[in-house]
C-alpha cells in the first residue's frame, strides 16, 4: 500500500520528452496502477503524432496556454480551466497555440503513460523546456508498441 504524500511545485521526476517538460506527480506504483498524474509543459506550436491509446483514457486540465484538439472526428479549442477527455481507443492529437507554452495536468487511467514518457524521454537536467533536437522515429514507434499506444500518423495529422 502506498503512503500519502505532498509534492511541491518543483518536485517530482522531471523528464524531457519529445521537446516537452514532463513532471510525474503520481505514478502508477502509488495508485496500484489505477491512474497517473503528470504536469506537462509543451512549447508553442507543439503537436504530437496522431495516435490512440489502446488501454487508457487521457484527461487534461489546462492551466495556461491553449491548444486545438482533434479526437474522434471532433475539433475543439481548450484554454485555462478547461478539461479535455480523450477516450480510450479514439485517434487524437493536438496543436499548442503559437503565442505561449501550454501547461497542463494530464491524468491517464489506468496508469502506464508515465512509463512511456520515461522510456522515450530522458531525465531533465533543469526544470525548463529542452533545447530542440532530432527525434528517432523508429525508436519512438517501437516504444509506442511496447506501451499499448498505436502510432497512426505525423504530428498534427487529422484523425
Amino acid at each position: 500500500m502506498s503512503r500519502p504524500y505532498v509534492l511541491g511545485r518543483d518536485e517530482g521526476e522531471a523528464i524531457w520528452f519529445l521537446g516537452n517538460l514532463v513532471t510525474v506527480k503520481v505514478a502508477g506504483e502509488h495508485t496500484s496502477g489505477r491512474l497517473s498524474l503528470s504536469e506537462f509543459v509543451n512549447p508553442p506550436g507543439f503537436a504530437p503524432p496522431l495516435h490512440r491509446h489502446l488501454d487508457a483514457d487521457e484527461i487534461s486540465y489546462v492551466i495556461s496556454g491553449t491548444a486545438r484538439y482533434m479526437c474522434g472526428g471532433e475539433t475543439f479549442t481548450a484554454g485555462p480551466g478547461d478539461v479535455v477527455l480523450l477516450p480510450v481507443g479514439l485517434p487524437h492529437t493536438f496543436t499548442v497555440g503559437p503565442d505561449e507554452p501550454m501547461r497542463s495536468l494530464v491524468i491517464t487511467t489506468p496508469a502506464g503513460f508515465e512509463r512511456f514518457v520515461a522510456d522515450v524521454g530522458e531525465p531533465a537536467v533543469e526544470r525548463r523546456l529542452p533545447d530542440p533536437g532530432p527525434i528517432d522515429v523508429a525508436a519512438l514507434a517501437e516504444a509506442h508498441a511496447r506501451h499499448a499506444i498505436e502510432l497512426l500518423g505525423p504530428p498534427g495529422a487529422t484523425p
